[in-house]
């Protein structure tokens, strides 16, 4: 790791969903920081503010207080202006529980006290990353879930909340889950009088998807073996984590695993989700490559 200097200047952003959901743990980190350090805080209401925000904190070093969206956003926005490489990020945890793993997956103390903390007294540690072909960036994982729903959807897990959470629908996602559910069960129905139109569903939704994996030029599975799940992670010494979890028959087939620097996906039309974010594609074929030690966060020394 290296030593931060507490003497650095301070561009503060501040989340509005941290202002709104946890107003006094935004008030305490940054008295906190202002106390430890000369600050700017910026108090951005649109990620449009957000990144204008960023683009102009100079030299001072960016501290984010908001969730992992917050981070994932700011980590984005640095590699698209080809400065994330020569910054030291910080980040102070603000929010709901469900929107903090991966702050805590990556060692950022999660109270506003300690977070602030760290931020004047921590290192600098570099962090691998993950870029794939269309210059998206991942920072957690990179989930390929090829089980197909009822009536040809993905399950890609949990939805995702306005903050990045799960929980209880509001009425607006309650409405358009509706509406799935209709035109799935009309999708299903047989046409009256074209007995090839008909369709019908396999017991249990369609089967798992085919896809070929190749992990550094060598094919890991291919199109001949049915996968339940494709993840990726960042972080094994420069290179990524590679799980595939083929279809079981019979007995429950074991995962497999492999560390690569290079992974490329191909196939039908399949989705994704990168880290919190929304579910990506359909595509055809994608390319993810590690970039070693490319972003800095400081982490308590």
């Amino acid at each position: 790791m290296t030593e931060v200097a507490t003497s650095d200047q301070l561009f503060v952003v501040i989340d509005p969903v941290a202002r709104r959901t946890d107003g006094e743990s935004v008030r305490i980190a940054k008295d906190v920081l202002s106390a430890g350090a000369t600050t700017k805080v910026c108090l951005p209401d649109s990620p449009e503010e957000f990144a204008r925000a960023l683009s102009r904190r100079g030299s001072r070093r960016p501290v984010v207080i908001g969730d992992d969206r917050a981070l994932l956003r700011t980590v984005a926005l640095l590699h698209r202006q080809r400065e994330l490489a020569g910054c030291a990020l910080s980040v102070v945890p603000v929010g709901a529980t469900g929107v903090l793993a991966l702050t805590r997956s990556l060692g950022i103390p999660t109270g506003a006290v300690a977070a602030a903390r760290a931020v004047l007294e921590g290192a600098e540690r570099r962090l691998d990353l993950l870029v794939d072909d269309s210059d998206g960036v991942v920072v957690g994982a990179v989930r390929i879930p090829a089980v197909r729903g009822p009536g040809g959807g993905i399950d890609i897990g949990p939805a995702a909340d306005s903050h990045g959470g799960t929980g209880v629908p509001d009425p607006a996602h309650h409405w358009l889950r509706t509406c799935q559910s209709l035109v799935r069960t009309l999708a299903t129905r047989p046409v009256r009088g074209a007995r090839s139109a008909r369709v019908t569903a396999p017991p249990g939704g369609p089967g798992p998807s085919r896809l070929r994996v190749e992990v550094d030029g060598v094919t890991l599975v291919d199109l001949d073996q049915p996968v339940e799940a494709v993840t990726l992670t960042p972080g094994a010494a420069g290179g990524a984590r590679v799980e595939v979890r083929p279809a079981s028959v019979g007995a429950e087939a074991s995962p497999l695993g492999v560390v690569g620097r290079r992974v490329t996906v191909s196939g039908a039309d399949f989705r994704y989700r990168a880290d919190a974010g929304l579910v990506s594609g359909p595509v055809r074929r994608r390319t993810w490559v590690v970039r070693e030690g490319a972003w800095g966060l400081t982490l308590p020394g």
